[in-house]
């Protein structure tokens, strides 16, 4: 009984309710991008070196030691054909870092560093200079430090062994030098366009309103439900301040559509404010079956000559709930949909069930979106 309470209990607290309130006015930084000015990935590929004993090991992972023997042809040291150097102190690795915009020669970046071999460590290395490449396979930056590596692990001779977090992952701060810029198209054109995070037509309109208000008549105009372009000035000091008075500029944005949103692997329901529902009964019941064992003895009667034996023995119970039928009237808003349902006792599963009932019934009228 205290189970099926707490299932209850559960079920009341699944709800997480948008805000109903007003719209609050938000700034234009908050909601928008300009176009082009954005993040830039890098990656790349070194060596990691100087590990106790918990790099790669040789035979099983080829392509460290042709790696370690083109960086010792470029320091003028030629191995033979026929040798193969143990490096359980080297490590291939793969780098991955964001070059962010306008980022200028000389700053430095953090270098995320992940082995690709079976090295069982990166504690204690250091990566050999390597270079980082944009999508166009152009370098824009060279690693080189110490890593900082958060986990680590320890084995016994027998077999045993035990790791905390992921010590085949580490990273370099500050690990990077920027060799150049990533290109940019921020002080080209006679005009720059903002990209709203989340497309809506209302919130674009709203947008070109605000900063035609702000600026002008005419400076800016919505193009789809996602940009807007906004005249700028050519000379780079005056776009900058340009840019400025723009994404400071406040307006409210629209309010997205009426939707539902279900997470069917944590029974998590989301429901828009907007979301209502058409003239509707629905009825819950739950029905639960419990089998138990019960463990008998036979006892014979006196001097019958027989033997004491245990006898088991199934119970099985059948038991519904008889919930009263609750009625939605047409328009009926979120807040009374949350209680009607919490009042008969659903459990994460079964509140999506009855949304789903309600939608194939046509009485839901919003999205569902199941994730």
């Amino acid at each position: 009984m205290m189970t099926r309470v707490k299932i209850l209990s559960t079920a009341t607290a699944i709800f997480l309710l948008l805000a109903t309130g007003t719209a609050q006015a938000e700034r234009v930084k908050d909601i928008a991008a300009i176009a082009g000015v954005r993040d830039n990935q890098l990656a790349g590929y070194g060596l990691v070196v100087g590990l106790n004993g918990t790099g790669d090991q040789t035979g099983q992972t080829p392509f460290t030691v042709q790696s370690l023997k083109s960086m010792l042809n470029r320091y003028g040291i030629s191995l033979p054909a026929n040798v193969s150097p143990q490096l359980k102190n080297v490590a291939a690795v793969t780098l991955h870092a964001t070059l962010p915009p306008f980022a200028k020669t000389g700053q430095n970046i953090d270098v995320t560093v992940s082995t690709i071999g079976n090295a069982k460590s990166l504690r204690g290395g250091t990566l050999i200079m390597s270079p980082l490449k944009g999508a166009d396979g152009r370098v824009y930056a060279i690693a080189q430090g110490n890593l900082v590596v958060g986990g680590f692990g320890a084995a016994t001779e027998d077999g045993n062994r035990i790791t905390v977090n992921i010590p085949t992952v580490g990273r370099i701060p500050n690990g990077a030098s920027v060799e150049r810029p990533a290109p940019t198209l921020f002080g080209q054109g006679d005009y720059l366009v903002w990209n709203l995070h989340r497309p809506d037509f209302t919130t674009s309109k709203r947008l070109a309103d605000a900063i035609n208000l702000a600026i002008g008549e005419g400076a800016a105009l919505a193009t789809d439900a996602i940009s807007v372009r906004v005249n700028a000035p050519r000379n780079l000091g005056q776009r900058v301040g340009f840019v400025s008075l723009v994404e400071n500029v406040s307006l409210e944005p629209g309010e997205g559509s009426a939707k539902v949103i279900v997470n069917s692997r944590t029974g998590t329901v989301v429901i828009g404010r907007h979301v209502r529902v058409t003239a509707a009964a629905v009825t819950h019941g739950s029905l639960s079956v419990t089998i138990s064992n019960v463990t008998g003895v036979s006892q014979p009667a006196p001097l019958a000559g027989g033997q004491t034996v245990v006898v088991p023995n199934s119970r099985i119970e059948v038991s519904e709930e008889n919930n009263r039928m609750f009625l939605f009237t047409p328009g009926i808003a979120l807040d009374e949909i949350v209680r009607a349902i919490n009042q008969v006792g659903a459990a994460p599963g079964d509140l999506v069930a009855i949304l789903e009932a309600l939608k194939e019934a046509g009485a839901l009228q919003a999205q569902l979106i199941v994730i």
